[in-house]
């Protein structure tokens, strides 16, 4: 175990403070050959250029547990515009704060510059990484991977919080879901996905709570319920949010009925253990989604295109406050459609929809 100093100063001299636990391949038993290599291909060039850079979040996270993640980030102290120098593919987004998104092949890594913290942990300015660990929400989710070095920088005691196996929140619980209501969703989804135990005074101010996540955009909301979905802990996640009453703000319709029917809940969540392809083919997660509900309102031997024309309208309905692409929409119902052998041409309901919509524009 090594440490990590920054030097303060004093009225009379400076001093060294120690900051950070340095945890080394053997103490923290990371298996760097479950690095995605294109991942550990953008450390290493941010690193060769000068930078420190760091995987960051739920992926040490889940390296430490000894699972296989699906998504890197990835954090550095080079600036946005140095990043998409080193990257040919790679662009940058966000209006006040800005990242990159570097593409290799079919994958997406984003890339974030380290952020101060002093417009508060919701700030958007560059800052250190002593900095920027402050900034995160939960201890677990604050450790930094250098797959090069194999080294795991732990400023927060979030080594420790693993090995007590506890979501430990890293911001005062006065402001942690004021500033960022989705914290509560990703609380829950952490505990559910790592079998991490909730502290008696997060899970009540959760349940105090939860009505803030009815201000949260669409777009937020459906980024959540496709992360979900995508997870192979679907179900646990979905039936532990149910438990806290934050689905009902992610699928409003579907918790309804989960609470009504238990034929349904039974279905519903026996479908989403399913659905945990991160190359699902678009419409087929969301085919998922709607399909059990589908089976309680459609008439099957109803005349093809008018039945057709119902199940999209009760499709969309039934997802808000998630506002998915109609082709995505229509994807999804062919293919239950087609399951119940029933062939749908999409430019058919495609064109006949723009027709009702040229006529009502008149």
């Amino acid at each position: 175990m090594r440490f990590r100093y920054s030097i303060e100063k004093t009225k009379k001299n400076k001093k060294p403070v120690k900051k950070a636990v340095v945890y080394t391949q053997d103490e923290h038993g990371v298996d760097r050959a479950d690095v995605d290599n294109d991942a550990m291909y953008i450390v290493e060039r941010l690193a060769l250029a000068g930078y420190e850079t760091y995987i960051v979040g739920g992926a040490v996270r889940d390296l430490i547990l000894g699972k296989k993640p699906k998504d890197f980030d990835i954090v550095s102290a080079a600036s946005p515009s140095q990043i998409k120098k080193l990257f040919r593919n790679a662009r940058v987004i966000g209006n006040r704060f800005r990242l990159v998104h570097v593409s290799i092949g079919e994958k997406i890594f984003e890339v974030a510059t380290f952020r101060s913290i002093k417009e508060g942990p919701t700030g958007n300015i560059f800052g250190t990484i002593e900095e920027d660990v402050l900034r995160r929400d939960f201890s677990i989710n604050a450790l930094f991977y250098d797959p090069c070095e194999q080294l795991v920088v732990d400023y927060v005691g979030g080594m420790d919080d693993i090995k007590k196996r506890q979501i430990r929140p890293l911001i005062s619980l006065k402001t942690i879901f004021v500033d960022d209501p989705v914290r509560m969703i990703r609380a829950v989804k952490y505990a559910a996905t790592t079998g991490f135990s909730l502290p008696a005074s997060l899970s009540l101010k959760i349940r105090q709570q939860s009505k803030l996540l009815a201000g949260i955009s669409h777009s937020r909301l459906t980024e959540e319920i496709f992360k979900i979905i995508r997870s192979s802990s679907a179900v646990k996640i979905a039936e532990s949010l149910e438990e806290f009453g934050l689905y009902q703000y992610l699928q409003p319709n579907a918790s309804k009925l989960l609470k009504e029917n238990s034929e349904f809940r039974e279905r519903y969540f026996r479908t989403l253990a399913t659905l945990n392809q991160t190359t699902a083919a678009p419409g087929e997660n969301l085919a998922g989604l709607v399909s059990d509900f589908l089976e309680l309102v459609v008439d099957w031997n109803g005349e093809p295109m008018e039945t057709y024309n119902y199940a999209f309208s009760q499709a969309r309905h039934f997802v808000l406050p998630m506002n998915p692409p109609r082709f995505e929409i229509e994807w999804a119902i062919k293919t239950i459609f087609k399951a119940h052998g029933i062939l749908i041409k999409r430019t058919m309901f495609t064109d006949r929809i723009k027709r009702q919509e040229t006529t009502s524009d008149r």
